[in-house]
């Protein structure tokens, strides 16, 4: 069954095209940074706050930054989990997000098992999405003990995302690792929109407006950032994401 922050992102990407969202890594920040952070990210159109990373976070301290966050700004707030620890009761929705190449059946299923009682305790709205790590893969490799798909290898990833579709995910996630030398190539972004009907979530390594039209134009429904935002003035990075999302793709 589609939530409404589901059927709120779905209807946005009918009607606007490739979205922005703004990642926000509670071990990187405080309730106060996070704050400034999602407050200038709404006034410059990112649809929604996306909140986790890929390093350990105690639960309270990640609830303080998502109650932060959501006195601040109306647009929905989801968390993007690595582990149980990374359910909050404040925010609006979860990534219900497994590691499609992952060598540890514990981030496959293992931690959604354990994950699910609480999500429906907490009236969380779950989003199934197929998590599969490309390239350098970074931290969120290491964590996830990914084995990351090399980027001159869009088969095999095209083949990840098919078993994502195949089980009923609505949402795929290409994930280069925060801070990644190199975004997603557009070649890789082309061949998963091009043989699935899933959502295509992208993220890690774009810095620029020009990497984000790229994505974009290759078939991105949503492009993340967040390690950019935390570098540079929020506002204007931000604003020059969100601009260069607009292609002439619009469905």
């Amino acid at each position: 069954m589609i939530g409404k922050v589901e059927e709120y992102l779905l209807e946005k990407i009918q009607k606007e095209g490739t979205l922005h969202m703004t990642l926000v890594d509670p071990e990187m920040t405080s309730p106060q940074s996070a704050a400034r952070i999602v407050q200038e990210a709404e006034s410059c159109q990112s649809a929604a706050i996306m909140v986790g990373g890929s390093t350990i976070v105690s639960t309270s301290r990640l609830d303080r930054i998502v109650k932060a966050i959501k006195r601040t700004v109306e647009i929905p707030v989801i968390l993007f989990p690595n582990n149980v620890t990374g359910i909050s009761r404040y925010a609006d929705a979860i990534w219900f997000m497994s590691l499609l190449n992952s060598t540890d059946p514990y981030f496959i299923i293992g931690a959604h098992v354990l994950g699910a009682p609480l999500i429906k305790r907490f009236n969380l709205e779950p989003i199934p999405l197929g998590y599969i790590i490309v390239g350098e893969g970074r931290v969120a490799s290491v964590v996830g003990r990914a084995i990351p798909i090399p980027y001159d290898k869009p088969e095999l990833t095209v083949a990840h995302a098919l078993v994502a579709e195949y089980f009923g995910m609505r949402f795929v996630y290409l994930e280069a690792g925060s801070g990644a030398k190199q975004p997603v190539p557009p070649e890789m972004i082309q061949s998963v929109k091009r043989v699935t009907n899933l959502r295509l979530v992208v993220g890690g390594g774009i810095k620029t407006g020009e990497q984000v039209k790229q994505a974009a134009t290759a078939g991105a429904d949503i492009i993340v950032t967040g390690t950019i935002v935390e570098e540079y003035t929020a506002t204007d990075k931000i604003r020059e994401l969100v601009k260069n999302t607009k292609h002439p793709n619009v469905e």
